[in-house]
């Protein structure tokens, strides 16, 4: 199974680099899509669909075997708008479901090759070293990364809006942010968050869903996802007026 998920994210790096620059500003099938979304994605599901591997896509739906034990929940290119104007801040977000939920987590940022990597009940490791969240206790003194567009400051000592939701959130996991969440009306959808998510949660992380929901989902559903370094922090963000 990493051995697939490694070629995948392999194949839409390679995707990426063999185009154009300025062909990566185009425009996709849809609003907010790019064409480097759909040469990613077309790149990706073929490594996977042939390792036996059903794929969940935020570019091309469910696709692949129909009777597949495992299914990749899978944004080829998170934080497209990054990758189409050059920021170094964007991701393949690849996370295995089973019958129980999330198995495996991966999340690699394609600009710079870091990797954030998790496995149900095994710890969560950045570029192969174990990562912990930074142990922050209050919003005061928190740098909280961001979704959406803030309305107001709920008291947080500073704010990042990075534009690539996995990779923001694998940074609480990491300690380099001390939360993350939407703001205003914002929302994500399961390929932005699952492999982060999971990584979080390995790393001793604290996720929750700001309406009470379900997280983890094999459809197109927003949500509005959580996380914080502590209990106490996430707390705080829920009950944040955002």
């Amino acid at each position: 199974m990493w051995a697939a998920l490694d070629r995948a994210v392999a194949a839409v790096a390679g995707a990426l680099a063999a185009m154009d620059p300025g062909d990566r500003r185009r425009p996709g099938m849809r609003p907010g899509q790019y064409r480097l979304d759909l040469v990613a994605d077309a790149a990706m599901c073929a490594v996977l669909h042939d390792a036996g591997l059903a794929v969940y896509s935020e570019e091309s739906g469910e696709t692949g075997p129909s009777d597949a034990a495992l299914l990749v929940v899978a944004d080829p290119v998170d934080g497209s708008t990054n990758a189409s104007l050059g920021l170094p801040w964007f991701a393949t977000s690849l996370c295995v479901l089973d019958a129980t939920g999330p198995l495996a987590g991966l999340v690699v940022n394609q600009a710079d090759g870091t990797r954030y990597e998790a496995r149900r009940g095994a710890g969560a490791l950045r570029n192969g070293a174990p990562v912990a969240p930074s142990g922050c206790q209050n919003l005061a003194t928190a740098v909280v990364g961001i979704s959406g567009l803030p309305a107001r400051s709920p008291g947080w000592a500073q704010f990042r809006a990075l534009g690539a939701a996995s990779l923001d959130i694998c940074s609480v996991a990491a300690g380099a942010l001390d939360g993350y969440r939407m703001a205003g009306g914002g929302t994500l959808h399961g390929w932005d968050y699952l492999a982060a998510m999971l990584v979080c949660t390995e790393a001793g992380a604290h996720v929750c869903e700001l309406d009470g929901r379900d997280l983890v989902l094999t459809d197109a559903s927003p949500r509005r996802p959580a996380v914080a370094a502590t209990p106490a922090l996430l707390g705080e963000l829920r009950e944040a007026v955002i």
